[in-house]
């Protein structure tokens, strides 16, 4: 007796997976519809962002391949501004001034920050209290604030350096042309440190307690918990923290200019200042050049960083 098979049809994997992610004919994939009142709103923005920043952005690297001095007629020279900045030795010297700036700035802020970090989420009381505390100079204007730190340093100071007896301290930090970068990396840091604190705590308060608890067991004690537990943890955040940071301190003008004004001389000259204090001496064009290459290594900076923490910080 002959038994025939009755054929059967079945759906591979193949037309399963076409089906559902309609590459088969006649099946089209569904697209999510934006709505108009979404353009309706980035509109605005969009315009404003194109006529404060890439506008006025664009026209300043224009103008810096002229003579233009900001009014009046100008003339095309080429790369003559470009090729007088890197034999300009004031010019030179801010770049040296903000990059050294920058870099101990980010060192003490987050040295100092993580640190008081560590505290504030700590079994201590008052921390509430205390975290409020600490945030208070993120809130302050950084003139008012250089403008205070100024009369402490030329008077308060010196006074009680001479009351107590101490030398070092009766003469201001600010008319020392090797020190005064001190005193604004000082002041600096004490407005830089409540943001960078804040982002610490976020990321201590996201670390699982049980992992501290796991490491009590086994034994590791409140240091070893901190760098090989806590630290590695929050590696995200810290390369957050320097990056914010190494850019915010990169554009320093106000702290400076209400502290020593770019003194004693052109020792503590910022870039920032350097272009302004050009703009309004008449060398727009050659301050626009400046700007343009200051533009750049700002942005070759942020593209470095980007490589070298990209897959490996995440948050």
């Amino acid at each position: 007796m002959t038994t025939t098979a009755r054929p059967t049809t079945t759906t591979g994997p193949t037309d399963t997976t076409a089906i559902l992610t309609g590459s088969r004919r006649g099946i089209r994939p569904r697209t999510r519809r934006v709505e108009p009142i979404y353009y309706l709103f980035l509109l605005p923005t969009l315009v404003i962002f194109t006529l404060a920043i890439t506008v006025p952005g664009v026209m300043g690297i224009f103008f810096s391949f002229t003579d233009s001095i900001g009014i009046g007629e100008w003339s095309f020279n080429g790369f003559t501004n470009y090729i007088a900045m890197f034999s300009d030795p004031a010019i030179l010297q801010s770049y040296l001034f903000t990059f050294g700036f920058s870099i101990a700035t980010v060192i003490v802020v987050n040295v100092i920050a993580f640190l008081l970090a560590v505290g504030l989420t700590s079994r201590i009381r008052f921390k509430t209290g205390l975290r409020t505390i600490f945030v208070i100079p993120m809130v302050i204007s950084g003139i008012i604030i250089a403008y205070v730190f100024n009369f402490l340093f030329s008077n308060s100071i010196p006074a009680a350096g001479e009351a107590v007896g101490i030398p070092f301290l009766q003469t201001s930090l600010l008319a020392n042309p090797d020190l005064a970068w001190v005193a604004i990396v000082i002041v600096t840091a004490w407005q830089a440190v409540p943001g960078t604190l804040l982002i610490y705590i976020a990321g201590l308060l996201s670390v699982p307690g049980e992992v501290y608890e796991a490491a009590s067991i086994d034994g590791a004690s409140k240091t070893q918990q901190l760098t090989r537990i806590t630290v590695p943890l929050v590696m995200g955040y810290v390369v957050i923290n320097i990056i914010l940071g190494f850019k915010g301190f990169l554009n320093a003008y106000d702290i400076i200019v209400g502290l020593t004004n770019g003194g004693p001389g052109t020792s503590t000259r910022s870039v920032a200042m350097t272009i302004i204090a050009g703009f309004n001496g008449g060398d727009y064009a050659y301050q626009m050049a400046n700007a343009t290459i200051f533009f750049i290594v700002a942005v070759l900076i942020s593209l470095l960083q980007l490589s070298l923490t990209r897959g490996r910080n995440a948050l």
